[in-house]
C-alpha cells in the first residue's frame, strides 16, 4: 500500500510540474489596446545592418519590411500585414497576434483561409516605447554567436 501511495505521489509531482509557455500566460489588454489600429513600419535597424542581411519572419530581407502596412485588431487578435516596397517580394497575409503579460508580442503569419491553431510556427518579439503614434517590436537574432536586437519601428497611420 505504501508503494502505491509513493508511486502515485511521484507521478502527481511530475505531471504537475509543467513548463510555462509564452502562449499560456495572461494577456496584457492595455498594450493590446494601444497597438490596435493601422500601422506602417518606418524603419528596421540593427547593429551591422550595412554589412549583414536579416531574413525577417522567414519572408524577405528586413529592409523589405520598411513601408509595410500592418493592421492589428485587438478584440479578436487578428489582423493583416503586407509588404509593399519596390524591388521586394510582394506579400500579403492575415495574421494573429497577442501581447502576453510579460510584454511579449506573439505573432503568427497565416496562409489565406488557414486557422491559427494549425500554424505551428510563430514569432515572439518584445514591445517597447509604446505611444499613441508609435511603438517598436524587437526581435532577438543570433549573429555570429552573439544575440542582436532587430528593431521594427512602427508609426500609426490615420
Amino acid at each position: 500500500m505504501k508503494k502505491i501511495f509513493f508511486v502515485t505521489a511521484i507521478a502527481l509531482a511530475l505531471f504537475s510540474c509543467k513548463t510555462s509557455s509564452v502562449t499560456a500566460t495572461k494577456l496584457d489588454r492595455g498594450i493590446q489596446t494601444g497597438v490596435k489600429g493601422n500601422w506602417v513600419i518606418s524603419s528596421v535597424s540593427y547593429p551591422g545592418s550595412e554589412y549583414i542581411k536579416v531574413n525577417s519572419f522567414q519572408l524577405a530581407d528586413s529592409k523589405c519590411f520598411e513601408g509595410s502596412t500592418w493592421k492589428f485588431v485587438s478584440n479578436n487578435n487578428k489582423g493583416t500585414m503586407a509588404l509593399t516596397k519596390y524591388d521586394c517580394p510582394v506579400f500579403s497575409s492575415p495574421i494573429t497576434w497577442f501581447v502576453n503579460s510579460n510584454g511579449e508580442f506573439v505573432l503568427k503569419i497565416l496562409d489565406a483561409g488557414e486557422k491559427a491553431k494549425k500554424v505551428r510556427d510563430g514569432y515572439v518579439l518584445s514591445v517597447a516605447n509604446l505611444t499613441e503614434s508609435s511603438f517598436q517590436l524587437i526581435d532577438r537574432i543570433d549573429v555570429g554567436g552573439k544575440l542582436t536586437n532587430v528593431v521594427y519601428q512602427f508609426q500609426r497611420v490615420n
